[in-house]
């Protein structure tokens, strides 16, 4: 698949007296393309998630990333020290899954006004915390692909308190597919087993991969983390899951 020359921007999405900052990154070539939502770690919409922003867009996507913790630190972003660790996991705990919806549906709106963008099923993917708000963007109905990675606390919390993101499993009308590191101390396998039961449960199409060898943030290739096997399989996942986009 021969790779499109791209255009990148930073777009201010407004609703109410909310304003939410996105990276959005678009084909040069004029045409009709579907819209993904990329949904960051804990660390905002820094240098990884830009870079998978681009490289979903340079594969025939309007890919847009909206800032997360607008609402808490706007323009936040930072790198993977502990510290930063510690920082991001604040903010992390201050979000409420009612406003995360809320600004990933915010985004897809945005994309729908674009008259380059397809407007009958969208994407979504998200990484670490964004792969928690990931499962739980999956139930928008505007969102009929999802990919989650390695999403910490799916079946133990819910941003801002109330039952387990995983008891929302039967509101997820599209594809989900999940990825998870077995070397991933954070998510124990008992936790990725029950969500690929509620997932079977209720009869969600799905996929749930688990990599030998490979931890938390196993994708992102600027963290110790990075595993370059487990990370091209996922990609090229990836690119079979929004397939059915087009």
């Amino acid at each position: 698949m021969t790779e499109q020359a791209i255009i990148t921007t930073t777009v201010n999405l407004l609703q109410d007296n909310i304003q939410v900052s996105a990276y959005l990154a678009e084909p040069e070539e004029p045409g009709s393309y579907p819209g993904v939502v990329v949904l960051q770690e804990i660390f905002g919409v820094n240098v990884h998630i830009r870079e998978v922003t681009e490289r979903i867009a340079k594969l025939g996507y309007v890919a847009i990333s909206p800032a997360l913790f607008q609402r808490i630190a706007p323009g936040f972003e930072t790198g993977y020290t502990p510290e930063d660790i510690e920082t991001g996991r604040s903010y992390a705990m201050q979000t409420q899954a009612s406003e995360l919806l809320s600004d990933i549906q915010l985004a897809i709106d945005y994309l729908k006004n674009l008259p380059q963008v397809k407007k009958d099923g969208f994407g979504c993917i998200g990484f670490c915390f964004g792969g928690h708000v990931a499962y739980l963007a999956a139930t928008l109905p505007d969102i009929k692909a999802t990919a989650s990675f390695y999403a910490a606390g799916v079946t133990t919390r819910t941003p801002g308190g109330g039952a387990p993101t995983v008891t929302r499993t039967r509101e997820i009308t599209g594809t989900l597919n999940a990825f998870f590191g077995i070397e991933d101390a954070s998510i124990p396998s008992e936790q990725v087993d029950e969500i690929e039961a509620e997932l079977e449960k209720y009869k969600i199409p799905h996929r749930v991969f688990r990599y030998d060898g490979a931890d938390h943030g196993f994708f992102c290739n600027h963290r110790g983390s990075y595993n370059p096997k487990a990370a091209a399989d996922a990609w090229e996942q990836i690119k079979q899951l929004f397939g059915q986009l087009n």
